[in-house]
C-alpha cells in the first residue's frame, strides 16, 4: 500500500521534537549513527538523521532507496530481529550489499506504525562496529522512544487534517459568498438620534461556531484577507438602502486595512459616511506603514475607529499611534458599570482622554437603562447594545425612526 508524507506537512516544534529524541536515543544507546525513515511508493526515505562526532553523515536527509535493499523493510516485516549485536551474524542482513558497504556492525530498529497497526517507517540505531552489550532492554527504550514519535506525529496529523477542514470551509464560503450582514445603530446620547450602523457577519453552520471563529479560522489556514474583504464588500453593498447621513462602520484587521486591495474595495462609496474599526486581535506589524495607507483614505473623509478599548494594552497603543477620530469602549468596562466604580473611574478616564483629542466616544454592549444614564453622565458621545437596538436586517435598519429608543430620547430630553 503506498502511504502518503507523514513527515512532510510538521516543520518546525515538531520537528524539534523528533530529532531530540532521535538524539537522545542514539547517544544514550551509544551508536555512531540514528535515523527516522518514512516508507514512500515503495521506497525508504530518510526523514531524519543525527551522528556522533564530527564524521561524514552516512545516512542523509531526503535520500531514497528501494524498499527490498533497506534494512527497515525487513525488520517491519519481521524477517529480521529489531535487535542485531552484530548484523553479520543475521543471514538476511549479512546477504545485504550495504551491511558490508557501511558498515554495520550492531544495529537497532524499530518500525513507526499507524493506529491500526500499519508500518509506516522505522527508528534506526546503528554502530560501525559489533556491540554484543547490547539487550532486550536498549529494544525496548528504542521502541518506548518509537511511540512517543508516533504520539507526537498523530497530534499534529490531527491538527493538520483539521486544518485541512478549516480551508476547506472557509474556502467553500468564499466562493459561494453565503455571509450576510447585519446591521447594529449607535446613536447619540446628546439627543437619541441615530448616527451609525456597525455592519456584523453573519455566517451559516455550524452551529455555535461565531464570527470570531470563522475569522480566526480564516486567518490560520491563510484566507483571513479574503474573508474579510467578502466582508467588507457585502457591508459597503448597504449603503445605497441606508438613510441619508447615517455612517457605517465596518471591521477590519492590521492586515486587511493595510492590504492594496481596500483602494479598489472602496471604490467610490461615500468616504464622509464611512467608518474603519481596528481591532486589537492582530498585531500592527509597521504603525508607520499603516499611517500611509490611512493617509489618503482619511484625507477624503474616511474616519478611524479603535475597536474594543479597554479590553487590552494593544488598543492604547493605536489610539496613541494611530489618532483616530472614534474611541469605542469594551462590553467589559460597559457591564454593570452602575454598580461597579472601578469600571466607572476607567471609562471616566478614557472618556475624558478622548474629549481632550477631539474623538467620539462609543459605549458599546449596554444593556440597561442604569448602564445608559451613568455613560451619559459620564460624557460618552454614543450608545450601542440590546437596549438601543439589536443586530438587524438591512431592510429593518432601512426603515429605522431617525431617533432611538423611548430611553434615548427620555435621556436626551430630561439632560
Amino acid at each position: 500500500m503506498t502511504l502518503r508524507p507523514i513527515f512532510g506537512d510538521h516543520p518546525g516544534s515538531t520537528g524539534d521534537q523528533v530529532l531530540s529524541l532521535l538524539r537522545a536515543v542514539r547517544r544514550h544507546l551509544a551508536m555512531d549513527v540514528g535515523f527516522i525513515s518514512e516508507f514512500i511508493a515503495g521506497d525508504r526515505v530518510i526523514r531524519f538523521s543525527d551522528v556522533g562526532g564530527p564524521v561524514p553523515n552516512p545516512v542523509v536527509v531526503g535520500t531514497s532507496a528501494p524498499l527490498e535493499q533497506s534494512f527497515c523493510y525487513y525488520v517491519a516485516k519481521g524477517l529480521m530481529p529489531g535487535l542485531m549485536p552484530n548484523a553479520a551474524d543475521d543471514p538476511v542482513a549479512a546477504a545485504m550489499p550495504v551491511t558490508r558497504d557501511m558498515p554495520v556492525g550492531a544495529h537497532l530498529s524499530v518500525p513507526l506504525r499507524h493506529a491500526d497497526g500499519e508500518a509506516f517507517g522505522t527508528l534506526c540505531c546503528f554502530s560501525y562496529a559489533p556491540d554484543r552489550s547490547l539487550t532486550a532492554r536498549d529494544l525496548g527504550l528504542l521502541r518506548l522512544c518509537a511511540e512517543m514519535v508516533e504520539a507526537i506525529l498523530a497530534r499534529d496529523h490531527g491538527a493538520a487534517r483539521e486544518r485541512d477542514a478549516k480551508r476547506r470551509r472557509i474556502a467553500a464560503l468564499l466562493e459561494s459568498g453565503a455571509i450576510e450582514m447585519a446591521f447594529q445603530p449607535i446613536y447619540r446620547t446628546q439627543d437619541g438620534s441615530l448616527a451609525a450602523f456597525e455592519a456584523l457577519a453573519r455566517f451559516p453552520s455550524p452551529p455555535g461556531q461565531g464570527p470570531d471563529i470563522w475569522f480566526a479560522d480564516a486567518a490560520e489556514v491563510g484566507l483571513g484577507e479574503e474573508l474579510e474583504h467578502l466582508a467588507l464588500r457585502k457591508a459597503l453593498a448597504a449603503f445605497p438602502a441606508l438613510p441619508a447621513g447615517i455612517k457605517l462602520s465596518v471591521n477590519l484587521s492590521p492586515s486587511a486595512l493595510a492590504s492594496h486591495r481596500l483602494v479598489e474595495a472602496l471604490g467610490d462609496v461615500p468616504s464622509e459616511r464611512l467608518v474603519i474599526e481596528l481591532t486589537e486581535h492582530a498585531a500592527v506589524a509597521s504603525y508607520e506603514e499603516l499611517r500611509a495607507v490611512l493617509g489618503p483614505l482619511r484625507a477624503r473623509g474616511l474616519f478611524l475607529a479603535i475597536d474594543d478599548v479597554g479590553a487590552g494594552h494593544a488598543t492604547l497603543r493605536h489610539v496613541l499611534d494611530l489618532a483616530p477620530e472614534i474611541i469605542k469602549l469594551d462590553m467589559s468596562l460597559i457591564r454593570h458599570i452602575d454598580t461597579h466604580s472601578g469600571r466607572r473611574a476607567l471609562t471616566e478616564a478614557l472618556t475624558g482622554y478622548g474629549r481632550r483629542i477631539g474623538c467620539e466616544i462609543v459605549a458599546e454592549g449596554v444593556e440597561t437603562e442604569a448602564e445608559y444614564a451613568v455613560l451619559r453622565g459620564i460624557g460618552v458621545t454614543r450608545v450601542q447594545g440590546f437596549l438601543t437596538g439589536r443586530p438587524m436586517t438591512l431592510e429593518a435598519a432601512a426603515a429605522l425612526p431617525p431617533f432611538g429608543t423611548v430611553a434615548c430620547q427620555e435621556a436626551a430630553a430630561t439632560g
